[in-house]
């Protein structure tokens, strides 16, 4: 049994394999929905625009995931992801302003490396504790970025202490060939499940970004970089076993380094992404916590690049569903009901009885939620994020592994 195939045999002994399992399982997440749909009379779960919106909300979430798996598999926790996305909105509108969009793409990475380097110098080699240096980064680059906007944007430029001016121009867009018109067309029939699979197709191959492109091509390269090479190897072997690693022969320090100078770039072209897509523009507090978004969906994914993609596409999901409909937002709880039921019957399946008998008992509670109320109050409506991040990460403990020595202190030639 290869690694692409799960360990368990159905009837006759056949192998199911996991990009099968993958396809079942995004098939009977969009059944769901239509089905939810039809119950509680939104049409917003699985529309092209819902799907367009969470895609853009999605991509800086998982680049800022992405920056965090390449620390911590390196074994540097970077909870200072926050500090560096900063860094890259800023820069990003910068040279956005003075020179054009790419170039903002270009400054606003080297604006995120570089406090990823600061992040490198202290915990590599001084030893630094990671949480300690990451806060630092969170609160310097603030401070930082707020002296750059008061020295930087004259009055007549229309930008000040809190924003920049607006950049030159936008990234240019566009339509995946053929595909994008045969899902628009599908998707205005109206037909159940069809139609909503095909909205959802819609909107996240219609109208795309080249930037955005950009951004999800991360994903594969970063697992093939970390999986199918040498040098992703050893980088992994560092957040494992350090000592190990140096007894092989392996540069742990470099590696340590080049994890975490990858991680502030990665930040800062997220960074950059919210300001040349999104925005526009860049405003005092525009990430808005997203970089701690990417960490809990680097965590939902298991230190992996497409676990992390699924985590933080659920994120954008929910902040998508919460700018465009709040009874949108009441028909998830359905959706989060049944969905909790599918996980507690799996289970006990599974033999963990207790943790299927919460699971359950949360499913009812959002199931009477969903039955005994109309709307959602808009405080709660504006932290669906953040309560979607907090269930999924509890429901995904029971099958977390972080790397055995992410987070602990290496000096070089002692080893433990």
């Amino acid at each position: 049994m290869t690694t692409t195939e799960v360990r368990r045999r159905e009837g006759g002994g056949r192998v199911v394999s996991r990009p099968v399992l993958v396809v079942g399982a995004a098939l009977g997440v969009v059944l769901l929905l239509s089905v939810v749909q039809a119950v509680s009379g939104t049409s917003e779960l699985t529309t092209s625009g819902t799907w367009a919106a969470a895609l853009r909300l999605s991509v800086p979430i998982m680049l800022a995931g992405l920056a965090g798996m390449f620390s911590e598999r390196a074994g540097i926790v970077n909870i200072g992801l926050e500090g560096m996305m900063i860094a890259g909105t800023w820069f990003g509108a910068w040279a956005g302003w003075s020179y054009g969009p790419w170039e903002g793409v270009a400054l606003g990475i080297l604006g995120g490396a570089f406090f990823g380097l600061v992040h490198a110098v202290a915990t590599v080699t001084f030893a630094v504790d990671h949480i300690v240096s990451g806060v630092a980064i969170n609160i310097l680059a603030a401070g930082a970025m707020r002296f750059l906007s008061v020295v930087s944007y004259p009055p007549e430029s229309g930008g000040g202490a809190t924003q920049s001016p607006g950049i030159r121009a936008q990234i240019r867009t566009f339509d995946v060939p053929v595909l994008s018109d045969l899902f628009n067309w599908v998707e205005a029939k109206r037909i159940f499940f069809v139609s909503d699979l095909a909205g959802i197709l819609a909107g996240v191959t219609s109208n795309l970004s080249y930037l955005t492109l950009l951004g999800l091509l991360v994903v594969p390269a970063s697992w093939w970089l970390l999986w199918r090479t040498a040098w992703g190897l050893r980088l992994r072997a560092c957040g494992e076993n350090p000592y190990a690693a140096e007894s092989l022969g392996v540069p742990v320090l470099r590696m340590k380094y080049y994890g975490v100078l990858i991680s502030g770039a990665l930040a800062g072209l997220a960074g950059a992404y919210l300001v040349v897509v999104q925005a526009g523009i860049y405003r005092e507090g525009m990430t808005a916590g997203r970089g701690f978004l990417g960490l809990a969906a680097m965590i939902f994914g298991n230190w992996n690049p497409f676990g992390t993609l699924v985590g933080s596409t659920l994120f954008g999901y929910a902040d998508a569903l919460r700018l465009r409909q709040n009874a949108a937002v009441h028909a998830l709880l359905l959706a989060v009901a049944v969905g909790l039921f599918v996980l507690a019957a799996w289970t006990w399946f599974r033999g963990r009885r207790v943790a299927a008998a919460v699971e359950a008992v949360f499913g009812l509670a959002f199931l009477g939620w969903f039955l005994f109320t109309d709307t959602v109050p808009s405080q709660v409506v504006a932290a669906t994020p953040y309560l979607v991040t907090l269930l999924v990460l509890a429901m995904a403990t029971q099958r977390l592994r972080m790397p055995a020595a992410d987070g602990l202190r290496y000096r070089k030639g002692e080893a433990t």
